[in-house]
């Protein structure tokens, strides 16, 4: 199984349908299981921004997992404010399958633009601390793999002065995924196509004519 535009227009449907206030579209695609991640991005003047990416490490049967996250990560990452309906048309959906996990022998086994990485480590006060970037974040970034490192340990919470130390204590789990994008734009054109499915709502929002409440 790869990502495919049709759990991206799924995930869109689900946050369409939420703020609608009516029922989602059937899912097109095999409920296999995989660990997930659904990733909201706002592109607007050609400036991206991400406004939301969360996701679970367990394998999840698909339509009930994308179900789940495509809300959770687009109105409770508490990193960012709840995305609303006037933002859909600038939005970018991402759908990203987990595979290959594998224990790393140290922090910087692992390759950038490959690999996804989960780091585990216990701080100074006994705390464990996890986090984790897809793989396309260091690359996109820009980062070396110690600053990967780096702002993963932030990510995580820890506030410390970090040295070869800190990272020498981290348990690395390196991964990959198939990850699959579309826009708001795709998403109304993909479902246009199927008569009856596509509402009066998403047509106005799509071509920008009004504004629904949240």
């Amino acid at each position: 199984m790869v990502a495919a535009i049709e759990h991206c227009v799924f995930c869109f449907d689900i946050l369409v349908a939420h703020f609608e206030g009516r029922e989602h579209l059937e899912p097109e695609f095999e409920n296999e299981q995989y660990p997930l991640f659904v990733t909201w991005n706002s592109v607007h003047q050609g400036q991206t921004r991400l406004r939301g990416c969360i996701g679970n490490f367990d394998a999840l049967p698909l339509h009930t997992g994308l179900k789940e996250y495509a809300i959770t990560s687009a109105i409770h990452d508490r990193r960012f404010s709840p995305i609303t309906a006037r933002e859909l048309s600038h939005l970018t959906c991402g759908v990203s399958l987990l595979t290959n996990f594998e224990d790393a022998e140290d922090y910087l086994d692992w390759e950038i633009g490959v690999h996804g990485i989960w780091i585990e480590f216990v701080d100074d006060y006994n705390r464990r601390r996890t986090a984790t970037y897809l793989p396309e974040v260091a690359e996109e970034q820009g980062w070396t793999k110690e600053e990967t490192i780096d702002s993963l340990l932030r990510k995580s919470g820890y506030n410390g002065r970090i040295t070869d130390r800190i990272r020498n204590r981290v348990a690395l789990t390196r991964y990959q995924s198939a990850k699959y994008v579309i826009t708001y734009d795709e998403y109304i054109e993909h479902i246009s196509r199927k008569p009856g499915k596509l509402s009066k709502k998403a047509v106005i929002l799509a071509n920008n004519e009004k504004i629904i409440p949240n």
